[in-house]
């Protein structure tokens, strides 16, 4: 097997983000976004999916929070479609459910070649720590987008804060699943991914 890993860089006039990922790592990180949750949600991610993450965020972190999470979420969906190659013997498919205390999340995940999010989780809160609860959403969409997967989530629960992480960690088990090679074809009718 080839190795699945990846380093990209994303500079606009509102971010400049570094990714280093490794799809076949141990669950190791080094995270820094400038924004304590959202590294928080990318260490779980990390950690509860075994890859190997670096990532590095200089964001306008002074006007908002949007554009880091939103730009964080299209580079690494970047990286995970680059490190997946022609996805020759991937599971394709992958789902999880994880509970935190009183919160439950399932995520299904398809490596389909399609975007697609369906998204439905009941924050009751505009913050969840320094980042804006909306944000979470368009972090999986953006994600989605460059990934080219199809993601569902629904998540369940009465604090934020587990309900977030609940889904983090379920996005995370779902793609281990979905992203590790178990035999030597294309899982599609069509022939490609």
């Amino acid at each position: 097997m080839d190795d699945r890993i990846v380093k990209l860089e994303r500079k606009t006039k509102e971010t400049d983000i570094k990714i280093e990922l490794n799809l076949d790592g141990n669950g190791n990180s080094s995270i820094d976004t400038g924004l304590k949750f959202f590294d928080h949600m990318l260490e779980s991610f990390t950690r509860h999916g075994f890859f190997d993450l670096k990532v590095h965020v200089d964001g306008d972190i002074e006007v908002d929070d949007h554009h880091t999470v939103e730009d964080t979420g299209l580079l690494l969906g970047e990286c995970f479609r680059k490190a997946l190659g022609d996805k020759v013997g991937i599971n394709r498919m992958g789902y999880a459910i994880v509970p935190m205390d009183e919160s439950l999340a399932t995520v299904a995940v398809d490596i389909s070649g399609r975007n697609y999010t369906v998204f439905k989780a009941p924050f009751k809160f505009q913050y969840i720590g320094d980042i804006n609860s909306q944000n979470v959403k368009h972090f999986i969409e953006s994600f989605a987008n460059t990934s080219l997967m199809n993601i569902n989530i629904n998540a369940e629960g009465e604090n934020d804060h587990h309900i977030c992480e609940a889904i983090f960690k379920s996005l995370a088990r779902a793609l281990n699943t979905a992203t590790r090679i178990t035999h030597d074809q294309i899982l599609s009718t069509k022939g490609t991914l």
